[in-house]
């Protein structure tokens, strides 16, 4: 990753297990350009290999956390359809990366996070979001539909809500995404950070192993009928009664003592 590339997402240990991404062009709204889905990946890459970072916080700098696809890119590319498709292939291989990520995501949302800004925050395990942070769909008022933004919205909020979002492109509150599941809690702009950090160390003070285990099983189990849902937690369960954070885990609780993580 270039200097260049590396500027456009930060990375720095909190500390206390609390690893903070940021998005760093605010001139150009944050937007998911090539250049910044290429250092978002990488850096995604790199706090993935991280044993001191157990919770990330991915947050943006500006007044606007993510506008979308960089639209002047995008009409860069109309003749060129392969061009097209490889952008909106990145974007979708870089959602699925933070759903996959074994550490919790949470997204630190100060400003106003449209179309594919929209699916970054969906993509997210857990989102906190300031009360003046906004959030919309909106391709359908520039003839884009955004199909793509769906794929996460509708994981999140009920068809209802998302067919409103995607058709109508109209602005939503902080309130109402809190209302719809979209955000977990939304907060006072100058307690945004603090909220968040509290959030991501409470977090933090659990098993990193644990928390590996059951958000993959999370989102796995999401796409099962309910049989075969309650036959792969069983087993995942049962596999999870075999690493030592969760035997440690029960002892300490017997004991009535704090437990002792070893991330095993």
């Amino acid at each position: 990753m270039s200097d260049s590339t590396a500027n456009l997402v930060s990375l720095t240990d909190l500390g206390q297990g609390v690893g903070l991404l940021k998005l760093n062009h605010p001139e150009a709204r944050n937007s998911l350009s090539v250049a910044m889905l290429d250092a978002l990946e990488k850096r995604l890459e790199e706090v993935a290999a991280l044993d001191s970072v157990r919770v990330v916080i991915l947050a943006a700098e500006g007044h606007v956390f993510c506008a979308g696809h960089n639209l002047k890119e995008v009409k860069g590319q109309f003749d060129d359809h392969q061009a097209q498709l490889d952008l909106f292939n990145q974007c979708s291989r870089v959602m699925q990366q933070l759903v996959r990520l074994p550490k919790p995501v949470i997204a630190q949302v100060a400003g106003v996070a449209t179309a594919a800004g929209c699916q970054l925050v969906a993509s997210c395990d857990l989102a906190v979001a300031s009360d003046k942070a906004r959030f919309a769909t909106p391709g359908v008022n520039i003839g884009l539909f955004c199909s793509t933004p769906m794929v996460a919205l509708t994981r999140n909020v009920s068809r209802k809500a998302a067919m409103e979002m995607l058709l109508t492109g109209e602005m939503i509150s902080a309130q109402k995404a809190e209302q719809l599941g979209l955000v977990n809690q939304v907060v006072g702009e100058e307690e945004l950070e603090d909220s968040t950090l509290a959030l991501a160390k409470l977090i933090a003070s659990k098993s990193p192993k644990t928390l590996a285990i059951g958000k993959e099983a999370f989102y796995r189990q999401l796409e099962m009928p309910l049989s075969e849902a309650y036959a792969y937690t069983s087993e995942v369960m049962a596999k999870n009664l075999q690493t030592l954070d969760a035997q440690e885990g029960i002892c300490a609780f017997v004991e009535k003592r704090p437990p002792q993580w070893r991330g095993e």
